[in-house]
């Protein structure tokens, strides 16, 4: 495993994600092979979010009932189920995805907000690059997304020579001649015969919802294409071929690919043509067809949220009994994958409330713990498997200040029960859980309690001590902490007094639906989470 500087693993698919916010306003998230081999060549995937779409929804995932993610969203586009299957298509070289989001989920509206977007938009992309090593980058969006595309064309006379592919799926809205932008795209095209731009849309002319046309009568992406067409058709010679509803323009050398849907039924395409129709990687593999079914089933992820847990679950004794000889690193995936799977009490699956100010988070009730109400053990991990554990039920860390806050509203407040010796030994871990359990006797599981362990948090200390594991807490019954903010162990140490209570990434602020970690990166609103200032990635 190698990972990239500021990544950590994934729960999925053998990657390595990273998330970051290019400006308070624009979010992006990069996900990479964890064997990432500086030895082979890189191509960055830039994947802008079509109108309306969240990153996790473009990303896509499983619908499940049980996880709570039955919002169609998830289930249209999967950008990073197509990218998965570009990898086996492609083990020569590594592919990493970055997905970028503006707030307001709007492109063509954060570029309206932002008069020097075109310079920004180039700046981002160069943020990006640098995260690997001399990366060849495919500029690609969806919808509103190519507004984005859009903006890097305009943002420069020329199309850098780092970029080899530029797609538009269903997103060519905005081409204009105007603009110049068939003269750059030429210019780019011609530079090397390796390039490629490839547009794919389809007939909207005389689509309906709700009885009136989608698009006014010099809009929508089949006018763009045959915009396009025309200009290039100029000083290109293109050939047109037809295969099942979809009518092609070609290039010389298939630099050059125009396809556009026929829609003889006049139904709405827009997504179908990324989904369904395999539409991201046919941009990127020109040996895959531009077609149905779906061919990137297998690389689809579960769903972000806690698994139910399995009536053949281990109950946390059992599995405690067995770890006892395993080093750290066994111990922490026996851990992950019962977790992974579901193994949780049902008490930690309803998380409770706590304010501060106009923001209500929602934490785990108690630290974090493996197996039934009737059997389970509290469980300090490292920080790498608490994020890891945190990105699949879509959750984060608590800060210093969001501690503090726990502490102060906690309905249960125990007094701390330090111990001394073999800290850092499963059979601790059991011992010090069974002493919470004797101070608990008689209270309700459920209650959000403190004063039990010290949290793992997130801290910008962080950044001038890397891989170091942050705790801070454990307060003792008049307020005060035992463990102020400390980042003196590395991040592979971990003992009995480490807790792990995650803090669910969808919150309220005013009452309404916000991320907790994007308001940790707003310079206007992280101090309702943050003692520190905005989080620095």
């Amino acid at each position: 495993m190698s990972l990239l500087p500021g990544f950590h693993a994934s729960p999925w698919f053998a990657e390595q994600v990273h998330e970051t916010w290019l400006l308070p306003d624009v979010r992006a998230v990069l996900n990479a092979p964890l064997a990432f081999d500086p030895a082979k060549p890189t191509r960055l995937v830039i994947f802008t979010m079509p109108n309306g779409n969240t990153i996790e929804q473009t990303l896509g995932s499983q619908l499940s009932e049980k996880t709570n993610k039955t919002d169609w969203h998830f289930d249209i586009q999967h950008v990073a189920a197509q990218i998965r299957l570009l990898r086996e298509q492609t083990p020569g070289e590594n592919i990493a995805l970055a997905s970028l989001e503006a707030s307001g989920l709007s492109w063509p509206v954060w570029r309206q907000k932002h008069s020097d977007n075109a310079a920004l938009i180039r700046r981002f992309v160069d943020q990006l690059r640098v995260l690997f090593p001399n990366p060849r980058v495919a500029l690609t969006g969806h919808s509103g997304g190519g507004s984005f595309l859009f903006g890097f064309l305009n943002g420069g006379e020329t199309i850098p020579d780092f970029v080899d592919t530029i797609g538009f799926l269903d997103a060519n809205y905005s081409y204009s001649d105007t603009d110049k932008h068939g003269d750059k795209l030429l210019t780019w095209l011609r530079g090397d015969k390796a390039r490629r731009l490839i547009v794919l849309a389809y007939d909207d002319r005389e689509i309906l919802l709700s009885g009136k046309k989608v698009v006014g009568p010099e809009g929508g992406t089949f006018r763009a294409t045959e915009r396009m067409r025309v200009r290039f058709a100029r000083e290109l010679p293109l050939t047109e071929s037809e295969i099942g509803p979809v009518i092609s323009q070609t290039g010389p050398g298939g630099q050059l690919v125009l396809r556009v849907h026929q829609n003889l039924k006049n139904a709405i395409l827009h997504t179908a043509l990324v989904g369904e129709w395999n539409g991201l990687l046919a941009v990127l593999n020109p040996t895959q067809a531009f077609s149905e079914p779906r061919r990137y089933t297998k690389f689809i992820q579960p769903a972000a949220g806690i698994p139910p847990r399995l009536a053949s679950a281990l109950g946390g004794s059992e599995i405690f009994a067995r770890l006892e000889k395993l080093t750290v690193a066994e111990r922490e995936d026996v851990l992950a994958q019962e977790l992974l799977r579901g193994n949780l009490p049902e008490f930690l699956r309803t998380f409770q409330p706590v304010v501060l100010g106009s923001l209500t988070c929602y934490v785990l009730p108690d630290y974090l713990a493996v197996g039934s109400d009737m059997d389970f053990i509290r469980m300090p991990l490292t920080p790498m498997t608490a994020q890891l554990l945190a990105d699949a039920f879509g959750c984060t860390l608590p800060t210093r200040l969001l501690v503090g806050a726990i502490y102060q509203q906690a309905a249960l407040k125990l007094e701390p029960r330090p111990l001394t010796e073999a800290r850092e030994v499963a059979r601790t871990f059991v011992q010090h859980h069974k002493l919470i359990e004797e101070q608990r006797a008689g209270k309700p599981l459920g209650l959000l309690v403190a004063g039990i362990k010290k949290d793992v948090v997130l801290t910008n200390r962080l950044k001038e001590k890397p891989h170091k594991v942050a705790i801070y807490g454990w307060h003792k019954l008049d307020g005060q902490p035992i463990q102020p903010l400390t980042t003196v162990h590395r991040e592979t140490y971990v003992d009995y007094s480490h807790g792990i209570r995650f803090v669910q990434r969808a919150a309220l602020l005013k009452g309404k639906p916000c991320d907790v970690l994007a308001l940790l990166h707003d310079p206007n609103l992280c101090t309702l989470l943050s003692d520190e200032g905005v989080l620095r990635d």
